[in-house]
């Protein structure tokens, strides 16, 4: 059983290892063309009802960025017409910061209909957890990033998404600039609950 145990360990590990560093603290470099096949082919280990591949990563490569910036400023118009002129430059500023960007897409009617959006938005959740923990494992930092321009009808257009596909993170990985404290983790008795024989739910693992 050494090798299983070794192989557990070793995977423990890096799980708990993985931090978030915002992008506006990774630098370069990035994943070279090897490495980044190695990161993006460990996302097809996420589980996947009926094998419908819900979701897709759109890569946005450096000679692209200007597009994805200028995408920025309009969805911040779009919220806010009223924008100061440094605001717009700040929402521009993020397209550049992480030396690798990915767009993470879900498609909720891709397929079986009978695969609901829960499901598949999960199901890309695991292979966006598979991507962060392979680059952790190459040595590189990453994070996830949201907002409301996700939604804005610029960053649509400019990925050429369908009705039913969503824009549901950036993806970004790079070198840390430099380390940070890890942050206290939660323990299973902080998220896990047990039924009981009587129907009554409790909180704790009961361990």
């Amino acid at each position: 059983m050494q090798p299983e145990q070794d192989a557990a360990e070793l995977i423990g590990t890096l799980m708990q290892t993985r931090q978030t560093i915002l992008p506006a603290w990774l630098q370069a470099p990035g994943p070279d063309v090897q490495q980044l096949q190695q990161i993006l082919g460990a996302a097809a280990s996420a589980p996947d009802h009926r094998q419908l591949l819900p979701w897709r990563f759109v890569l946005v490569p450096a000679a692209a960025r200007s597009l994805l910036a200028e995408q920025f400023a309009m969805a911040l118009r779009e919220r806010d017409a009223q924008a100061l002129p440094e605001q717009v430059a700040q929402a521009r500023e993020k397209a550049f910061r992480a030396p690798c960007l990915l767009l993470l897409v879900v498609d909720l009617a891709r397929g079986d209909p009978s695969v609901d959006a829960f499901e598949r938005v999960l199901s890309a959740g695991a292979a966006t957890q598979n991507v962060l923990l392979m680059a952790t494992a190459l040595g590189f930092a990453s994070a996830l990033t949201g907002g409301r321009s996700l939604k804005s009808s610029a960053l649509r257009a400019l990925f050429g998404l369908t009705d039913a596909e969503h824009a549901l993170c950036f993806v970004s990985i790079g070198t840390a600039q430099s380390g940070k404290p890890m942050r206290l983790r939660p323990v299973p008795d902080d998220y896990v609950s047990r039924l009981l024989p009587d129907g009554k739910v409790v909180s704790g693992t009961g361990f």
